[in-house]
C-alpha cells in the first residue's frame, strides 16, 4: 500500500543528501523511518521485495525530486547565506540527539563499552572536518578510469548515507567528485548520473544488509555508535561564526528553528 507521506519524507532526505555534512540517514531517524528504510532497502533483493516496493518507490520519488529540483536552491542558500543555512542544519542534527538517547534509554543501558563506541563514532566523523577535499575538477567526459571512479564514489557515498551522521555528499567531496555529481544533475548529464546512481544502488543494497544485521544483533552497540556519529557530525557542519549582527541573529534563529524542528519530529517519531 502506498503511503504518499513518504514522498515528503523522501523530499526531506533528498534535500539533506545534497548538502555536504548533512546525512540522509539522520533525517530518516528524525522522521521515524530509519528502521523501515534499512529493512526495505535490504529486503528488496529477497522474496518479499513486493512488500517493500511501495515504500521505496514513494520515498525514492521524493528523494529524486528533491535532488533534481532543490539542488539549485541549496546551492544558492549555501552560496549566499552559508552561515545561517549551516546553523539550521546544525540545530537539526543537534535536535536529534535527545530522540536517540531516549530511544536507546542510554542513561540506563549504556555501559563503558557503549560509551567507548560512542566516542569512536564521534571521532571518526569529527575527524572529517580536518580532511581537505580533493580538487579534481568537474568530469564532463567519461573514460574507463573516470567511470570506475564515479561508480566506486557512488558505492562509498551510499554506504555513508545509510549511517546517521555521515554525509554521502561529504564523501563525494572528499573523493573529489561532488562538483561533478551536482553539475551532472544540474545539466542532466545522464551518463554520469547513471554511473553514480548505479554505485549508489549497489552500495545501498549491500550496506543495508550489514547495518540490518548489526542493528538486530547488537542494537545497543549500534545506538551508541550512531549517537557518536551524529554528535561528531556537529563538528563537520559547524561553519564558524562571523560576528556581523545580522548574520549572528539569522544564524541563531536558524539554529533554534532547526533544533525545534528536530525535537518536534522526534517526539512524533
Amino acid at each position: 500500500m502506498f503511503d504518499w507521506r513518504n514522498i515528503f519524507r523522501g523530499l526531506a532526505m533528498g534535500t539533506s543528501d545534497v548538502i555536504p555534512g548533512v546525512s540522509g540517514g539522520t533525517i530518516a531517524v528524525l522522521l521515524g523511518i530509519y528502521d523501515q528504510f534499512i529493512n526495505a532497502v535490504s529486503g528488496i533483493t529477497t522474496r518479499e521485495w513486493k512488500k517493500h516496493l511501495p515504500f521505496l518507490l514513494t520515498l525514492g520519488a521524493g528523494m529524486a525530486t528533491a535532488i533534481l529540483l532543490l539542488s539549485h536552491l541549496i546551492e544558492w542558500l549555501l552560496a549566499n547565506y552559508p552561515q545561517p543555512t549551516n546553523f539550521f542544519f546544525l540545530g537539526l542534527i543537534g535536535g536529534i540527539l535527545p530522540y536517540l538517547l531516549r530511544e536507546s534509554n542510554a542513561k540506563e543501558n549504556f555501559k563503558g563499552k557503549h560509551l567507548l563506541l560512542l566516542f569512536v563514532g564521534a571521532v571518526i566523523v569529527a575527524s572529517m572536518a580536518f580532511i581537505n577535499p580533493a580538487e579534481e575538477g568537474v568530469i564532463t567526459s567519461v573514460t574507463a578510469s573516470t567511470a570506475l571512479l564515479l561508480f566506486v564514489a557512488g558505492i562509498l557515498a551510499s554506504s555513508a548515507m545509510l549511517l546517521p551522521g555521515i554525509s554521502g555528499s561529504f564523501i563525494l567531496l572528499v573523493i573529489g567528485v561532488y562538483e561533478t555529481a551536482i553539475s551532472a544533475i544540474t545539466n542532466l548529464n545522464f551518463v554520469i548520473i547513471a554511473l553514480v546512481g548505479a554505485g549508489v544502488a549497489f552500495g545501498f543494497i549491500f550496506s543495508s544488509k550489514a547495518i540490518r544485521y548489526l542493528m538486530n544483533r547488537f542494537p545497543l552497540m549500534m545506538y551508541a555508535f550512531i549517537i557518536g556519529l551524529v554528535f561528531g557530525s556537529l563538528f563537520v557542519v559547524y561553519p564558524g561564526l562571523t560576528f556581523e549582527p545580522l548574520n549572528v541573529i539569522l544564524s541563531l534563529v536558524a539554529a533554534v528553528a532547526g533544533f525545534y524542528t528536530a525535537v518536534t519530529l522526534g517526539k512524533r517519531g
